[in-house]
């Protein structure tokens, strides 16, 4: 079971928030992290990299200086301000028409250690050094991580009631996705939600491994400095947005490949047929006149088992043969291992997808014109679109102590950062 507890966040006055709230820090580069940020933006402190002419190692204590005080100015001019006591927060979250409800809430490090906590992807040290370095220096969780949880009629009431009031945050981002924030105040509905964590058997981390990682380092560090530690103190909770998992949505995450391993393309299409049906579906014109015409899915892969493949101006239509995936084993059943094992390894002699530099990944968000964009460039030389996992298949290989390939699953809409903070003392 896991534990979970309000906190007093530190946030933005309504008047600032849309000048605060930015998009995460993991999503841009410096470039686009320079473009979007304006006077007041998190951006300065999540990508601190940004205030230096030409820009500062987003690594180097030069960087990680300025981050702190960003922080610290932005408090100072009243950008941030902390909450007078703790609460539970509601953030909403709309794209395409469909609005999902999170709550705003800390979670128990030890919950990661004990396996309450589950993840479904493996973390590099480099990245989870990054961040514990950032919690550390800042002495607060900056950015919330990404969780699920099994859906709770208790919860679903609380929120329900909750966001019919007026939200203390509604705006629409740039990137035309809607977000509010409800702040819970009655001490009632905050032990409520408190007491039905406690009974939900876990989270499951959805987005963010490296930050709820880092975050429980953090705590250990902290404990292990405490001779008088007890395992209440602020710095052994972090800051997450939990969902119920009905409401989460995965789409896809696609693979581009820089070279044919020596092959034509006709060789390779010969090769792939061994393992796949494989038919024409049409050119990448084809498909945009489709997509003028409203047909927003053209060529994009229609069920588990089937790829789409752009190759030398066309797009195929890939389905795996009978025999060549295991529907019983959580991993074997998923189309990125069906692809690795099928194409990448066999074909293409791509054996780690952690390490090797000819193959690149793209989220659905950018739509599989992206990947015609860039095969015909000359960039690369063959794409795959793939089937999106479901959420069903996370919790089943979460549950299983499974990890999931690299770059598996993809959500939408992203946190926005900047709408809540977590102070650890």
């Amino acid at each position: 079971m896991v534990r979970t507890k309000p906190f007093a966040a530190v946030r933005p006055p309504k008047e600032y928030v849309e000048e605060v709230a930015a998009r995460p820090y993991d999503v841009l580069n410096s470039e686009e992290a320079k473009a979007e940020a304006g006077e007041k933006s998190l951006l300065h402190i999540t990508r601190p990299e940004i205030d230096f002419t030409p820009f500062a190692d987003e690594h180097s204590s030069q960087a990680y200086d300025r981050a702190v005080e960003n922080f610290r100015q932005w408090q100072a001019r009243g950008w941030l301000v902390q909450d007078d006591k703790p609460h539970y927060y509601v953030y909403a979250q709309t794209m395409d028409g469909r609005t999902q409800y999170g709550l705003v809430l800390c979670a128990h490090t030890d919950d990661y250690a004990f396996g309450r906590i589950k993840k479904h992807e493996l973390t590099r040290k480099e990245k989870e050094d990054d961040r514990m370095i950032h919690v550390r220096i800042q002495d607060a969780n900056i950015e919330p991580v990404f969780f699920a949880y099994p859906d709770s009629d208790v919860i679903d009431r609380i929120v329900a009631k909750v966001i019919s009031g007026t939200p203390e945050y509604s705006f629409t981002a740039p990137d035309g996705f809607g977000h509010q924030f409800w702040v819970i105040d009655s001490e009632q509905e905050i032990e409520a939600i408190t007491r039905t964590f406690a009974e939900i058997p876990a989270f499951y981390v959805a987005d963010g491994h490296h930050r709820t990682a880092a975050a429980a380092r953090v705590g250990e560090e902290k404990r292990n400095l405490n001779p008088g530690h007890t395992g209440d103190e602020e710095y052994n909770w972090f800051m997450a947005v939990a969902f119920p998992q009905s409401q989460l949505k995965i789409i896809d995450y696609n693979r581009l490949v820089k070279d044919l391993a020596g092959m034509t393309p006709q060789q390779f299409l010969k090769a792939l047929e061994e393992d796949f049906e494989v038919s024409l579906a049409g050119t990448e014109a084809r498909r945009q006149e489709e997509v003028a015409a409203g047909q927003r899915d053209a060529f994009k892969p229609s069920a588990l088992h089937c790829f789409s493949m752009y190759l030398d101006g066309n797009w195929y239509s890939l389905k795996a043969r009978e025999g060549r995936y295991d529907d019983t084993d959580p991993i074997g059943v998923l189309d990125v291992t069906v692809l690795s094992n099928l194409v990448l390894d066999k074909l293409l002699g791509i054996k780690d997808l952690r390490t090797d530099k000819r193959i690149d990944f793209v989220g659905g968000i950018r739509g599989i014109g992206e990947l015609a964009l860039r095969v015909d460039s000359g960039e690369m030389a063959v794409a795959f679109a793939l089937y999106p996992v479901s959420m069903q298949q996370l919790i089943d290989i979460a549950d299983s102590g499974n990890i999931m390939p690299p770059k598996t699953t993809w959500f939408e809409p992203k946190l926005r950062s900047g709408l809540a903070i977590h102070k650890l003392s």
